[in-house]
């Protein structure tokens, strides 16, 4: 894999992109979806993550990476909307579902769930007020914030709404409010992946904006494993919803994953993702028929395609009760077929 990875990062060079330069607009997979279905896992998991190599491209990306590498073009028993997927028992570590699980993708405010670890490893002190400053505006995206510049929060107000409501400004702000600063924090939050066996993922900045904070489902799961042991991440990500005096205003913010609020689920973390490039993304830990069961889904086509892939995974356990060995021989016959 990191010879075919390394292969692309020269042609890629090649063509002009320079590895590491402010994107002005991704560049597209050098594969199209067919040719990519048609190549071996390792080929398809380097062209995913070599889209993010580049840098200025002459026409913006108008679907996701995974899309772009024919990556949900992948059939599965279960007929998920997820270009990516991986389901595990959280306790014994069998796989019970996976499609496409190596692949490298942009993980969006996923990352958020790394950024919560970070700050509540860090034990700062959580009543400490902090300011909305420009360097916290969006200039990734453009996208809109209800937390005005000059908003005073305490560290554990923006910890909530990152992790709840996936407020970009408060992510942002708790990385640059980081002992040594938004570079410190980033630096330490690659450490923790390298510490938590995540070697496929890289994170450039703490909100998930960026294309080329990307992962894999099988780090993914890992990352949630971890989040899961963690009373302050279990605590803010499952929050249905809270109110915040922001200035003279109280702001009625609510969770961006529906299901924290349905009764049919025991939902111990989680955390959702949106960009462009990564399409929409969901992790879980939560409890099915007496399992803990970990749950991945990265690219899923449409806005309620990975509440309903998580909807069919949660029935499938409960129904069929798969085991590893099931699971492995449904992917291998989807490899062979």
């Amino acid at each position: 894999m990191k010879k075919s990875l390394n292969g692309l990062v020269l042609m890629f060079a090649a063509l002009g992109f320079a590895a590491g330069a402010a994107p002005v607009a991704e560049a597209a997979p050098a594969k199209t979806a067919k040719s990519a279905k048609k190549g071996s896992k390792a080929k398809r998991n380097a062209v995913v993550g070599a889209a993010a190599v580049g840098g200025a491209a002459l026409v913006a990306a108008k679907s996701s990476f995974g899309h772009q590498a024919g990556l949900n073009d992948t059939r599965d028993e279960l007929a998920l909307r997820s270009s990516a997927a991986l389901v595990i028992d959280q306790d014994t570590r069998e796989v019970l579902l996976q499609k496409n699980d190596t692949a490298v993708l942009p993980i969006a405010s996923l990352t958020k769930l790394m950024t919560g670890t970070i700050i509540s490893e860090a034990k700062l002190p959580m009543d400490e007020v902090i300011t909305i400053t420009q360097d916290d505006v969006d200039t990734e995206k453009g996208s809109s914030s209800r937390l005005a510049v000059g908003t005073r929060l305490t560290r554990a107000e923006a910890m909530h709404l990152a992790l709840m409501s996936s407020e970009n400004r408060a992510a942002h702000a708790l990385g640059r409010t980081y002992p040594g600063g938004l570079q410190a924090f980033v630096a330490l939050m690659n450490a923790k992946a390298r510490q938590l066996g995540m070697t496929n993922t890289t994170y450039v900045e703490p909100t998930g904006l960026s294309s080329r904070n990307q992962s894999s489902a099988h780090d993914l799961a890992l990352l949630v494993s971890a989040a899961s042991h963690d009373p302050m991440l279990r605590e803010y990500s499952t929050s249905p919803g809270a109110q915040f005096a922001v200035g003279k205003r109280t702001l009625q913010y609510n969770n961006t994953n529906r299901l924290v609020k349905n009764p049919d689920w025991d939902i111990g973390v989680q955390k959702t993702g949106y960009i462009s490039e990564a399409g929409q993304c969901l992790v879980m830990q939560a409890k099915v028929a007496g399992r803990k069961v970990i749950m991945v889904f990265l690219d899923s086509a449409g806005k309620l395609s990975r509440i309903a892939d998580a909807e069919r995974v949660r029935r499938w356990v409960e129904t069929h009760k798969p085991t590893a060995s099931s699971a492995v021989s449904a992917v291998a016959a989807r490899t062979n077929g």
